[in-house]
């Protein structure tokens, strides 16, 4: 395996340049979809190295189920430094696995609970709550039941007529684009790795960016959406870490608006190369290339390796 085995694990930063300028340079949507792409391939890329090494390490302790083939010297060898690596692998993965079902949880437990707040509620495609706190997200429908925007009489009572218009064209559109799918994706692999975070920051803010675009697409005024979207964040409390995608949960707010204001972005599905924000996508998928070879190249040698020194039967 060589040092290969090591290169997924560190490869998740040639995905910060793109994480930073897709937020201005791309389409919000473009922008949603390559981040979480890039997101998923590095994040599978370095939990299956960690997995490689953990295999090696485990194998060295005593009493473990392995064969015992899998210990010898000519084992170790295709793995640098297998007595730190392979050992730190083991609690390295069992800290990503617990990482992601904490995160899984915490998303199974808020849509719960948004579930239960709606129980005894007509199944209507609106459901208004009877609460004077001010806020508004989007529920994604399961087992059958269909998709939902979620507002309280609170923020309905602190919009106009033509910003709530924005306001349920915004949580349709997250319907309708499954915002919440890359919110998991994203959260996930940013918990299989950490240096994945700053595209989870990134695709939470395009996200609601391509929400934005869509509902000023729908009520015909941007500036309605910019007021409404300001109107709300100044109003709505601040939202929990697993929180639903909502109206004006993600922020920056006031970048929001001002990319509201300053008119629709070109709708490219693929940036110009020689751009700073291609040649940032480029790196990116540069990186996620080699992420991948290094993974699989990283798999076939320590099957190889493994198959050879497993006893025949």
């Amino acid at each position: 395996m060589g040092v290969f085995v090591f290169l997924p694990l560190l490869l998740p930063l040639t995905a910060w340049p793109v994480a930073r300028l897709a937020e201005h340079r791309l389409h919000p949507r473009t922008a949603t979809r390559l981040l979480t792409g890039f997101a998923v391939v590095l994040a599978v890329c370095s939990t299956l190295c960690l997995a490689l090494l953990m295999v090696v390490g485990t194998a060295q302790l005593p009493g473990n189920p392995l064969p015992d083939g899998w210990s010898d010297p000519e084992v170790r060898a295709a793995l640098p430094y297998d007595e730190i690596a392979g050992r730190a692998a083991i609690p390295a993965l069992g800290a990503v696995v617990g990482a992601c079902l904490h995160a899984l949880a915490g998303h199974l437990r808020v849509r719960r609970r948004a579930e239960r707040a709606l129980a005894g509620l007509p199944g209507r495609p609106v459901a208004v709550l009877p609460d004077p706190t001010p806020y508004a997200y989007a529920l994604p429908g399961r087992r059958g039941r269909r998709d939902r925007v979620v507002v309280s009489t609170g923020m309905l009572a602190a919009l106009r007529p033509a910003e709530r218009r924005a306001l349920f064209a915004h949580e349709r559109a997250h319907l309708d684009g499954r915002h919440h799918r890359h919110l998991l994706t994203v959260r996930l692999a940013a918990r299989a790795n950490p240096f994945l975070r700053p595209l989870c920051a990134a695709v939470a803010y395009t996200a609601e960016r391509w929400a934005d675009e869509e509902a000023a697409a729908a009520v015909g005024s941007r500036r309605a959406v910019a007021r409404a979207i300001g109107r709300a964040a100044l109003l709505a409390p601040a939202p929990p870490a697993h929180a639903l995608a909502g109206f004006a949960q993600a922020g920056p707010v006031p970048r929001r608006v001002a990319a509201l204001l300053a008119g629709a972005p070109a709708a490219r599905d693929w940036p110009p190369a020689f751009t700073a924000v291609g040649m940032a996508v480029w790196g990116a998928v540069a990186g996620a290339t080699v992420s991948a070879f290094s993974s699989a190249n990283s798999a076939v040698t320590l099957y190889q390796v493994l198959h050879a020194a497993t006893p025949l039967a």
